[in-house]
């Protein structure tokens, strides 16, 4: 008996060095998640842009709609006249100004500064991302949620409105509602509310089917089987205990799809249908390369919201390609 006694007594240290070691499955996806060097150069490139584009503005004197006016090789702004009038003769813009010690990047043809227009356009474009995709999350979740749970009738409904909505060409759709709104005269401000609006309804199919599969799958599980035994409310049972098992595969879509709306918003800016001007929008800023002279002489003014794409959308792409491995439980690395 002594030596049994001896014998857990010596063992007690392993038993509690072996406690020590486990680890919970949010940490374990964090572990792999910081050995992926791509999904850290991820973190670091969106930390820099999101800083860049809603912390800039707030270390510049100019606005994102201040232009720039020049009279005899004196530079005077719209906001600070220096007891200047644009209107007097021999005032012009400042426009397409190379790169210099005021205008680190040049001015637009407009005579706006580019770094700053650049910063306003950032948040632009980064909030249509949010905003769409968390649309397009919610619309998707709800949808593939109930066809996941109730199946049958409701199920084969759902599952068919998808299909319809995977057939819509989205392209000729926001051209056919950018008409509309020109021809029936909508305000400005008003048309980026629209264009997120049906980014995000024509998005949603995607997700919808995503989630749905993944409900079939787990409500004839016991703990789904256990709601139903109890009574609860099938909301509670979906939005409770079903979603948060699809929340990984959910993370994934929401970081990949960033990229891929912030690209859409850049398409639509550059063939005039996206975020309208004055506003700035990366999208927009680009739409100035269709001039061909702005395209071969003025590379500063095009180059770099195109670099800021590129990043950006490299950056939820890495993200997103980090979470997904992370979130696989047969990734061994």
């Amino acid at each position: 008996m002594a030596e049994e006694k001896v014998l857990q007594t010596n063992n007690q240290p392993e038993e509690v060095a072996n406690l020590e070691k486990i680890v919970t499955p949010g940490q374990l996806v964090m572990k792999r998640f910081l050995r992926n060097k791509l999904a850290i150069a991820g973190v670091v490139i969106l930390v820099c842009m999101f800083l860049f584009s809603f912390l800039g503005p707030l270390f510049t004197s100019y606005g994102e709609y201040t232009i720039f006016f020049v009279k005899d090789g004196v530079e005077f702004s719209s906001d600070d006249h220096k007891g200047m009038d644009p209107q007097e003769s021999g005032v012009k813009i400042n426009g397409k100004a190379k790169p210099s010690k005021a205008h680190l990047l040049g001015t637009d043809k407009d005579g706006r500064d580019i770094l700053v227009r650049l910063m306003y356009g950032g948040r632009i474009s980064l909030l249509i991302g949010f905003v769409v995709v968390g649309l397009q999350l919610a619309v998707g979740v709800i949808m593939g949620g109930i066809a996941g749970y109730y199946g049958g009738v409701i199920d084969n409904l759902i599952m068919r409105l998808v299909d319809i909505f995977y057939c819509i060409p989205t392209l000729p759709v926001m051209l056919i509602v950018s008409s509309i709104m020109v021809a029936y005269g909508v305000p400005q401000e008003y048309k980026i509310y629209i264009l997120m609006l049906i980014m995000g309804i024509l998005g949603w199919a995607g997700v919808a089917r995503l989630v749905r599969g993944q409900i079939l799958s787990l409500r004839e599980q016991e703990f789904m089987v256990a709601t139903e035994a109890i009574g609860l409310h099938p909301a509670k049972r979906i939005m409770k205990h079903l979603i948060p098992n699809v929340m990984p595969q959910l993370i994934v879509i929401a970081t990949m799809g960033m990229g891929s709306v912030i690209l859409a918003e850049a398409s639509y800016s550059y063939l005039g249908i996206g975020v309208p001007f004055p506003l700035a929008s990366w999208g927009n800023m680009v739409n100035t390369v269709t001039d061909p002279i702005i395209m071969r002489e003025y590379l500063n003014i095009w180059f770099p919201p195109g670099f800021c794409i590129l990043l950006t959308v490299l950056g939820f792409n890495f993200v997103g390609d980090g979470l997904r491995d992370a979130f696989d439980p047969k990734m061994k690395r």
